[in-house]
């Protein structure tokens, strides 16, 4: 069934951890297996990336202490490759053994410099730009929140995810949102099922895009990458994607500076929508805006086939 879940703050900064949070877990009915977050913020450093990894999935501690040794062998040879690619690493967090942040600068090919980790094998960079940060775990959003020290997370907009494994495992790996470079600061969520992914999906990797799971809705990531690094607007790839993936769908999808919204032709998953000078804030169902906005609003359903973009 899934729940996903936007908000996006008009010329202003607000409180978007804790928002997302309050949104997510009121849609923890929709999607307990797993809880995902896009957040972004507007400070420090532009030059700088952000860097989100994965070095193994949660469920992989459970083998001993041989698997302690192999997440510390993973993070040594990730720094390794950082400094042959001459990245230079101003700070470094592990709020999980298995799941790191790096903040670093980057002259480079970032796009071989992401390849590289990826094919060394065993991490999974969940997302690397300068104003994106995503995070993805087991559990509910509040349990993820305190995990990864998500309340008190200052930005612009962000979208969210709970999840109710049906096409694929649980485990982070094929937990919303998604990331695909070659584009920086791109996401996604997405409730519904592609029929046609497979064959988008061959088309994409013909391309030389890299998918890292088999879930059906990374290919939106990736699709949407494509279109941005290749000069499309958001709001134009929003639009193609009706006509050309198959399915039932409603997507969100971020940028550094956008949100946007896609629903399929038949409409048949829910999105409610919340619209006022200086926020907007949109969910699967309307207890979720309303855990961030408890007074009487007017909220609207977006019809078939609809896009919006808002900027921030």
């Amino acid at each position: 069934m899934c729940g996903i879940a936007g908000i996006i703050h008009r010329n202003r900064s607000g409180g978007v951890g804790g928002e997302m949070t309050a949104m997510l877990q009121a849609l923890k009915h929709r999607g307990p297996d797993s809880t995902g977050y896009a957040v972004y913020s507007q400070g420090g450093d532009p030059a700088d990336y952000i860097m989100r990894i994965k070095v193994a999935e949660a469920d992989d501690l459970a083998i001993g202490h041989g698997a302690h040794r192999l997440i510390a062998d993973r993070i040594s040879r990730v720094d390794a490759i950082l400094e042959e690619h001459g990245a230079s690493v101003k700070s470094k967090e592990a709020p999980r053994e298995y799941a790191l942040r790096y903040v670093l600068s980057h002259d480079g090919d970032t796009a071989a410099l992401a390849g590289h980790i990826e094919e060394d094998g065993g991490t999974e960079i969940l997302s690397m730009g300068s104003g994106l940060e995503l995070i993805k775990d087991l559990g509910d959003a509040t349990e993820v929140a305190d995990a990864y020290g998500l309340g008190g997370f200052q930005g612009t907009h962000g979208i969210g995810h709970t999840r109710m494994a049906t096409e694929s495992d649980v485990d982070i790996k094929s937990a919303h949102p998604y990331w695909a470079f070659p584009y920086n600061d791109i996401s996604v969520v997405h409730n519904g099922q592609i029929t046609n992914y497979w064959t988008m999906r061959r088309e994409m990797e013909r391309r030389g895009h890299r998918f890292m799971s088999d879930c059906d809705s990374e290919l939106l990531a990736v699709y949407t990458a494509h279109h941005l690094a290749t000069g499309v607007a958001l709001e134009e790839s929003l639009k193609r994607s009706i006509e050309e993936i198959d399915g039932v769908f409603t997507y969100l999808v971020c940028t550094r500076d956008q949100l946007g919204m896609a629903k399929d032709t038949m409409a048949a998953k829910p999105l409610v929508l919340y619209e006022s000078d200086d926020l907007i804030a949109m969910a699967s169902e309307e207890v979720a805006i309303r855990a961030i906005l408890p007074d009487e609003i007017d909220t609207t359903d977006p019809y078939d086939e609809e896009v919006r973009v808002w900027q921030t």
